[in-house]
């Protein structure tokens, strides 16, 4: 099954959705671990070489390189978090990208990215340098990645 795109019927919103063979928890490791964020980062900016707590929770602060049109080093603060549930962090921008889990079952967990631009300083901006349309694409492939990635680690166990 691929990542699926979500209408969200908000200018400045884009989202998509996967359901992965593995328990929330197993898959909230991942989320909040920022080390593990360029196994399976969709959009080819994240570069590695994080800073910060091994896992994250409500106002963790990250950092890590990072290349788009240049290299460059961002830190990310940590906005929204409940385990197992939801994560959401932001940078100086202040635009989020959120992952929220649905338990289906003990073994089946929908998961859904969004990449909210409604947030940011100045939403219209972000539309100027191609930022929504370029993450919708990089949510699809996040979440198909995280989703070979869980579950080729979660069939080991």
């Amino acid at each position: 099954m691929r990542a699926t795109c979500i209408d969200t019927g908000q200018k400045y919103v884009r989202s998509g959705k996967i359901i992965i063979d593995a328990p929330a928890a197993v898959i909230f490791s991942y989320l909040s671990d920022p080390r593990k964020h360029s196994e399976f980062d969709g959009s080819g900016t994240l570069r590695g070489n994080v800073r910060g707590p091994e896992v994250l929770e409500l106002g963790s602060s990250f950092g890590m390189d990072m290349h788009l049109f240049a290299n460059y080093r961002i830190k990310n603060t940590v906005k929204e978090c409940e385990q197992d549930r939801q994560i959401a962090w932001c940078h100086l921008g202040g635009h989020r990208w959120r992952y929220e889990l649905v338990p289906l079952s003990e073994h089946h967990t929908e998961v859904m990215e969004t990449f909210d631009g409604s947030t940011a300083w100045f939403p219209p901006a972000l539309k100027i340098i191609k930022a929504y349309d370029r993450n919708q694409i990089a949510v699809l492939k996040t979440l198909s990645n995280l989703k070979a990635l869980v579950e080729l680690e979660y069939s080991r166990q």
